[in-house]
């Protein structure tokens, strides 16, 4: 209860208002009962991102490349990959990440080295047999960063958002790079 308060408390007012003390109020308990159970303020937060880092995994974990076309596929995954990026605990735990990255500790940039991998994985299941091994990693990355900054948009206004059209948007990037033909993509030059 404490830890859904606090996701409602800054996905509702910003991390700034996320107080010990305002927390507390919000959920009903007194201070010690959030002392009792996390530690401080601190703990909770690191709570509140374990936990939703932990659904997140769960979810995109469970998320398959089935057989169709490349739209279908790719459809199927932004789509499954924004219904987990957007929920409540994963915006305020990016939030949360955001506003404390000068004091991360070394196990949350481990889950998200972790959650990078799994978006990885499903980027080299959606190219299996149409593309060569290195794609897998770019596709990852971008679907990571597109939803992270779809996921910022809805941080920064107080309605919400429709993002249908971006989401559709990436798609068909996508979609063009699955494409392509091996020879015919642009890739970076290399360093050397």
């Amino acid at each position: 209860m404490i830890m859904e308060e606090t996701v409602r408390c800054v996905v509702e007012e910003g991390f700034a208002a996320a107080s010990a003390k305002h927390i507390a109020e919000r959920a009903g308990v007194t201070w010690g009962v959030i002392q009792y159970h996390f530690g401080d303020r601190d703990g909770l937060l690191a709570a509140v991102v374990d936990s939703s880092f932990e659904e997140l995994r769960t979810r995109m974990a469970a998320v398959g490349i089935a057989p169709g076309s490349p739209r279908d596929q790719v459809s199927a995954l932004v789509e499954a990959a924004w219904a987990a990026f957007s929920t409540p605990a994963s915006r305020a735990s990016l939030e949360i990440l955001v506003a404390t990255r000068a004091n991360r500790l070394a196990e949350t940039s481990g889950q998200l080295a972790l959650m990078a991998a799994e978006l990885a994985r499903l980027g080299r299941d959606l190219i299996a047999h149409r593309r060569h091994h290195t794609d897998a990693q770019a596709i990852g990355d971008l679907l990571w960063a597109a939803l992270r900054g779809l996921v910022f948009i809805q941080m920064v206004v107080d309605e919400p958002v429709d993002t249908a059209r971006e989401r559709a948007a990436l798609i068909d990037l996508l979609v063009a790079r699955l494409d392509t033909h091996p020879s015919d993509a642009v890739h970076p030059p290399t360093e050397g």
